[in-house]
């Protein structure tokens, strides 16, 4: 086993380039996805492409997965668990819900593997240019082995708290992003109705209380922001699906503990809704074109 060797399960939008990073940082990775596309990006970034999850975890000293719900992570991570050597470090970078990462965990422990749950905010961007924001949860001795794979991936690196808490971070802080472009959205529909302008509005609002990252980094609206998606018509980005599985996964945490949270279950239904006119692929920002009309949305 090796602690430069990595193992990869997942190479699509967001794993392929943190593979990539991963190489560029010295390390030795081995990867595995489904999608022929996917594999060949990553062969062509340097990651080993191994033809199964038995060959992507053979002397890895650490094996990362980034995979699409629970259901695929805890599928994987049991089939890998008895093929790993002692002490491989387990790393899902998933977005997921609470209870499947809790039990991702409860499988490591029952293994003797350490293990972390360490979802990322940054999207697409920020894993190519490896600024992503890692939320780490799991025992503070796993977290330290992780931190040192993780920072080559990303610029900050926060170790939220035990087992599970990297999926509480995210979700909770995606709740406030959908919940804060909606607000941001509606905010420059009002204004154009009344005839302020875009750039007037953004000039206002980013110097003023309404400042936030939604408006200033990923506004709605093309030209305050010139890297903003809206100037790309609305190319993701973070995609809308994207922002309603997340949405949805802070509601079914919300009701699995008794939490009030009416801007998130709002913020959910008018994704849904976007997503169901058609809308998922595109950046969540352009939530604005729903909310100007339904003729403005497909």
């Amino acid at each position: 086993m090796s602690s430069k060797t990595i193992g990869f399960i997942g190479l699509g939008h967001m794993g392929g380039p943190m593979a990539a990073n991963l190489v560029k940082a010295g390390f030795a990775v081995r990867g595995f996805d489904l999608v022929e596309a996917s594999k060949q990006a990553a062969k062509e970034n340097g990651v080993q492409i191994a033809e199964n999850v038995a060959q992507v975890v053979q002397g890895a000293g650490a094996i990362i997965t980034m995979l699409p719900a629970g259901s695929h992570v805890l599928n994987v991570w049991r089939e890998l668990l008895v093929l790993v050597s002692p002490n491989t470090l387990l790393i899902d970078c998933s977005t997921i819900d609470v209870d499947s990462a809790r039990k991702a965990h409860q499988l490591a422990a029952e293994h003797r593997l350490p293990s972390i749950d360490a979802p990322v905010s940054g999207g697409v961007v920020g894993a190519t240019a490896a600024t992503l924001t890692f939320m780490a949860g799991g025992e503070k001795s796993a977290f330290d082995r992780a931190e040192i794979i993780l920072s080559t991936m990303g610029k900050r690196i926060v170790h939220c708290g035990d087992a599970g808490a990297g999926q509480a971070a995210k979700i909770c802080n995606n709740m406030i992003l959908g919940i804060s472009m909606i607000g941001v959205c509606e905010a420059f529909v009002l204004g154009e109705k009344l005839g302020l302008s875009q750039q007037a509005l953004f000039d206002v609002a980013s110097v003023s209380s309404g400042q936030c990252w939604a408006l200033t980094t990923n506004c709605p609206v093309a030209g305050p922001v010139p890297t903003s998606p809206a100037n790309r018509n609305y190319q993701p980005g973070f995609a809308a699906s994207l922002m309603l599985k997340d949405l949805k996964l802070a509601q079914e945490a919300a009701a699995s503990v008794g939490a009030t949270t009416p801007l998130g279950a709002e913020a959910a239904q008018l994704y849904n809704l976007f997503n169901a006119l058609g809308s998922g692929g595109e950046d969540f920002s352009g939530i604005i074109r729903l909310l100007r009309g339904k003729e403005d949305a497909s």
